[in-house]
């Protein structure tokens, strides 16, 4: 029954990861592809994770098991601030999307 739900986490986490590179292929700007890939590091690995946590834990590989979820921890924290400094970075140096309503990044540069 175990196996079930450690394979249940592992197709989640291969969704996810499938579903993103689909989005970053179609994504027609800079931005929504980095959000694509963000659901790729943020979703596909979490779920990736959490069943290799659970694999770890049932057969007694406790190191393993708190690895596999400090490293989900980590992506979760990291994957939105990286993105986002990513996309801040492209923004100052040219890359704008044609239709953007709200400009935040805007106010914020220097050289405009």
């Amino acid at each position: 029954m175990i196996r079930i739900v450690i394979d249940i986490f592992l197709v989640l986490g291969c969704f996810f990861a499938f579903a993103g590179v689909v989005g970053m292929i179609r994504m027609p700007d800079s931005f929504s592809r980095m959000q694509s890939s963000t659901n790729i590091a943020t979703f596909g690995v979490i779920w990736t994770c959490i069943g290799a946590a659970i694999y770890a834990f049932t057969n007694g590989n406790t190191a393993l098991g708190t690895k596999a979820i400090l490293i989900g921890v980590f992506i979760v924290l990291t994957t939105a601030v990286a993105g986002h400094a990513i996309m801040k970075a492209g923004y100052i140096h040219g890359i704008k999307p044609d239709n953007m309503v709200v400009d935040e990044y805007g106010r914020d540069n220097p050289n405009e």
